[in-house]
């Protein structure tokens, strides 16, 4: 076929994927491996693995790779048909699937793929794992169908992947999204004793993950208390939720009320002893001026009033009482 008439018709195709199309596809065509090769030849369209082409104008991808990749695993099948079938078709998983959802520093040498049936390839490329996937263990990312990051992290253990490279990943997960812990574990369960728990305590292998992660309550409970502004700040969030007589036994509010009491009193005692004599003295000096004097019981009430922050503490107290 000539390459004016070729290229529309791959067109139709390549942009619903990425820009993409497989050799089997533009078979469907009727456009040969030949047209293909030639075309590619003249820089119309580039080869970027086994059986797939992208039209050189299409802007390139940062999952390139992957996703002519996860073409060529059903190669005359469009990309909306098989988006359509999500889990019961080719699934992305494992650590490609870690890459996609850009948590942890672990790196795939190979595109993995998940698929309910059993398949084999000799293309060292690819990995496939055979596994039924419950409809909630997939999820969209980056446009393809992609384990989610709680089965991602299930994937990775049951493949013996280093477990604190995995708690790593675990710790970026948890940092950018709520993740599903009671889903997480009951995955974990069948796990467990390979991982040197009880059979099915899937409990204790997320448990060791968040500890091995740093976000068990111990370490974070260290963590804060380790930043005064910060153990602060949570502490004021937390208190503000109860009332004093929900925080303290009665016990402890009546220490706390005669507590108040004495301080009112040594409050009361400070501020007479301490005003007295300069009332005493601008007293004096009002007498010594010709003006009436202050009554002794005048200077009474003004030290009375002055001390009236004593009372206030006491009225406080009562009203608790």
């Amino acid at each position: 076929m000539k390459t004016r008439e070729a290229l529309p018709l791959l067109a139709d195709v390549s942009s619903f994927q990425w820009g993409m199309v497989t050799t089997a596809q533009a078979k469907i065509l009727g456009v040969s491996r030949a047209d293909l090769a030639r075309m590619a030849r003249a820089g119309h369209l580039v080869r970027l693995a086994h059986g797939v082409y992208r039209d050189a104008g299409a802007p390139i991808d940062e999952f390139e790779d992957l996703r002519a990749a996860w073409l060529s695993t059903e190669p005359r099948l469009t990309a909306d048909r098989r988006l359509a079938r999500r889990e019961r078709g080719v699934v992305i998983s494992g650590l490609s699937a870690a890459e996609l959802h850009r948590v942890g520093d672990l790196r795939a040498d190979r595109h993995e793929f998940t698929t309910p049936e059993r398949r084999q390839t000799q293309r060292p490329e690819l990995h496939y794992r055979q596994r039924e996937l419950d409809p909630a263990d997939v999820t969209m990312v980056e446009g393809l169908p992609t384990t989610t990051l709680e089965r991602t992290i299930v994937d990775l253990i049951e493949e013996r992947t280093d477990f604190s490279l995995v708690a790593d990943l675990y710790r970026d997960a948890a940092r950018r999204t709520r993740l599903d812990t009671e889903r997480l574990a009951l995955r974990l369960s069948p796990l467990a004793a390979r991982t040197g728990f009880s059979a099915g305590d899937g409990e204790s292998v997320l448990a060791r993950l968040e500890k091995e992660a740093g976000l068990d309550l111990s370490t974070l409970a260290r963590q804060i208390a380790m930043t005064d502004k910060l153990a602060f700040e949570v502490s004021s969030e937390f208190l503000e939720k109860f009332s004093i007589a929900e925080l303290l036994s009665e016990e402890q509010l009546d220490n706390l009320r005669a507590a108040l009491r004495a301080i009112g009193e040594s409050v009361e005692k400070q501020v007479s002893a301490s005003l007295a004599p300069a009332l005493i003295e601008f007293s004096k000096s009002i007498e010594a001026s010709g003006l009436t004097s202050i009554e002794p019981a005048g200077l009474g009430s003004a030290i009375e009033a002055l001390s009236s922050v004593s009372d206030m503490s006491r009225r406080h107290v009562r009203k608790d009482e």
